[in-house]
């Protein structure tokens, strides 16, 4: 997470490491530690100009207690009845050593062979701390990729991913490792109705996925001790490197019968590389936040926050935000800075469309008087013409509209 400096360099790194930690700990204050997940990384890959986020997520933040405390709390994530299906239709796959999930698996793959010998499934130490479960999973994956005649099912294995500077802990649903190489197995309870699924839920699964592709080969190439190929289209061979396209398992219709589709994330994994490696590194959000900040709600025995919202507001205002209306949809603090958007004029309210198009025009009282021809210093002198020009296409439609 740091670099080493030469003589006694490990000793300071440790001591910079643990510096980093407590200062993180002192963000979120006496809650629980919100770790990250493939979901929640691959929203932060869609905005990675978001030091907010990046930020409170690597402090483990809870950001939907936050945004309530604030007055602005986001009807975000899963409902409870999305997340039950989804835990029975999991179990369903998992009962006698993954029989229904085999059957379409060896129909339509290969995998397993009929007749042959049953999949390993190991321990993966799942009630063990997040550091212990990765350091078992690694160890698994290199001796299951070293076996290339067997098949070899992880469960729910925890895989590490270093993003900003900082440790990620991803878990995967499932993993099939054969011939050297391994599989990402994505599970999901939205059905498969005549062979098409809805294709945003598949485009979100999609991205989920890609985030665990990537930490596979991250893990990978740690274990051959070589350095990760940047391109996604390049093929390591590495032993337990991942394939490129990803198993999406679903209910078939309207039963609990799983479908096994395959989905190729390459673009997907192209898109997560190249966001992720643009987030500032945690290091500098933490050397830019004035002295004293912190996200603590100060809850009381009962778990009631007793910090003033206002206070809270001026602490999470230290960190600049980068608001577009995918934000709504994706992050927990969305309606909160849609509300700080709104009250500065800013033209990021308006989506990134708009706020490219409109160059250094940074409000949307910038932009009405560039369009009625008072552009001020500063603005440039193609964007001001376009909105002039618009806004003269706007007025003959009006005038000949009340014609």
């Amino acid at each position: 997470m740091f670099g080493e400096l030469s003589v006694g360099g490990a000793r300071l790194g440790r001591t910079m490491n643990v510096l980093y930690l407590e200062r993180l700990a002192e963000l979120r204050g006496a809650a629980p530690q919100r770790s990250l997940d493939a979901r929640a990384l691959a929203a932060l890959a869609a905005n990675p100009g978001c030091r907010r986020r990046a930020l409170l997520d690597a402090a483990g933040v809870d950001k939907a207690a936050v945004a309530s405390r604030l007055g602005r709390p986001a009807p975000f994530g899963q409902s409870p009845f999305a997340i039950s299906r989804g835990n029975l239709f999991e179990a369903r796959l998992k009962e006698d050593g993954f029989a229904a999930l085999l059957g379409p698996l060896r129909a339509r793959f290969g995998l397993p062979p009929e007749g042959g010998p049953a999949p390993v499934v190991p321990d993966l130490l799942r009630r063990a701390t997040p550091a212990v479960r990765v350091e078992r999973t690694r160890e698994v994956l290199a001796r299951a990729a070293a076996e290339e005649q067997a098949w070899t099912l992880l469960d729910h294995p925890m895989l590490r991913l270093t993003v900003a500077g900082g440790p990620a802990y991803l878990e995967p649903d499932l993993l099939v490792v054969h011939g050297g190489r391994c599989t990402v197995v994505e599970i999901k309870s939205f059905p498969v109705l005549d062979g098409a699924a809805d294709p945003a839920k598949v485009g979100a699964a999609a991205r989920q996925a890609a985030v665990y592709v990537l930490a596979l080969q991250q893990t990978a190439a740690e274990l051959a001790g070589v350095p990760a190929s940047a391109d996604p289209y390049a093929v390591q061979e590495l032993p337990g490197s991942p394939e490129s396209s990803v198993l999406l398992a679903c209910p078939k219709d309207f039963s609990n019968r799983p479908t096994v589709s395959v989905v190729d994330v390459r673009r997907e994994l192209a898109t997560t590389r190249r966001q992720l490696a643009r987030l500032t590194r945690v290091e500098e959000l933490l050397a830019a936040l004035p002295p004293g900040t912190t996200f603590d709600l100060a809850v009381d025995d009962s778990g009631a926050p007793t910090r003033p919202a206002e206070e809270l507001a001026a602490a999470v205002e230290t960190v600049e935000a980068a608001y577009s209306p995918d934000c709504i949809s994706a992050c927990e603090l969305g309606f909160h800075c849609r509300e700080q958007a709104r009250c500065a004029g800013a033209v990021e309210q308006l989506g990134r469309g708009v706020r490219g198009e409109l160059g250094a025009i940074g409000t949307v009282d910038e932009a009405l008087a560039a369009a009625a021809g008072a552009a001020g210093e500063g603005v440039e002198a193609d964007a001001a013409r376009r909105l002039a020009y618009a806004a003269a296409l706007r007025a003959e439609a009006l005038t000949g509209a009340a014609e």
